[in-house]
């Protein structure tokens, strides 16, 4: 029979290498993110370097998600630097750290369906383009697409208050994360609700958008070169949705 100091002896290799792979998942899960980050901000600072670039709505559409997605990649890794660092926290303190997370993962989906909307126009009613699509149009419907995220949170908030009894300054046993705080189980069906009406509504305005473009490229007093262009962006933004969608898949 081994003797439990032998024991530990022999367990401590497996201890040190699952630390390892730890660190290493850890650094080349960060790496890729400020790379991404640092690719972000270029795009971000270009966008607002130009008044061409503040004025055009095309170029309004686009800061718009790009803004969200680098606010939710700083989010996440500083989740995920505070989950590896076993840094527990009051469920309070969780919340607060989680609100700006979640609130930041729905504008992308809606932004898509607004861009899509806005090559619509620009094809299919070139002579009211200008007319239609203005800054302050295109501030208002970004203005809308933040509401609806503000309006999504403030509804699990206010669920969360109402129907958990657990205290707010309670410490956590686990690390912060949305599936800790919204346990409840209507919390999983109230987000699997909001992500269907979501990406098939977003799903719906993209296909009428591609399909209007299209017919709108047959007709004779339409530019063809103006038509495939638009028709290769909205194409692109179904893609787009698509990688959206698959990462709702996972928590």
């Amino acid at each position: 029979m081994q003797n439990p100091f032998q024991l530990q002896q022999n367990s401590s290799p497996s201890e040190g290498n699952r630390e390892d792979v730890e660190g290493y998942r850890v650094v080349f899960s960060i790496i890729p993110c400020f790379i991404f980050l640092y690719i972000n901000c270029v795009m971000l600072y270009t966008l607002r370097s130009k008044p061409v670039f503040r004025e055009t709505s095309r170029y309004l559409l686009l800061y718009n998600p790009l803004l969200a997605e680098t606010l939710q990649m700083v989010l996440s890794q500083l989740m995920l630097l505070l989950a590896y660092g076993l840094m527990f926290m009051t469920r309070l303190v969780c919340l607060l750290v989680l609100i700006p997370t979640i609130i930041t993962t729905v504008p992308s989906p809606f932004s898509l369906a607004v861009m899509s909307l806005e090559r619509y126009v620009a094809v299919c009613f070139p002579l009211r383009y200008a007319s239609i699509v203005t800054a302050p149009t295109t501030y208002g419907a970004i203005a809308v697409v933040w509401a609806i995220s503000y309006a999504n949170m403030l509804i699990r908030v206010i669920m969360l208050t109402t129907l958990d009894a657990r205290p707010f300054g309670q410490f956590m046993s686990v690390n912060c994360a949305k599936s800790n705080i919204f346990q409840l189980k209507i919390f999983s069906e109230f987000e699997s609700g909001f992500v269907c009406a979501e990406f098939v509504s977003v799903g719906l305005i993209i296909i009428l958008s591609y399909v209007g473009v299209m017919v709108a490229a047959k007709a004779a007093s339409i530019d063809k070169v103006s038509a495939n262009k638009a028709s290769k962006t909205v194409l692109l933004h179904m893609i787009q949705l698509s990688l959206s969608l698959s990462s709702t898949l996972v928590s």
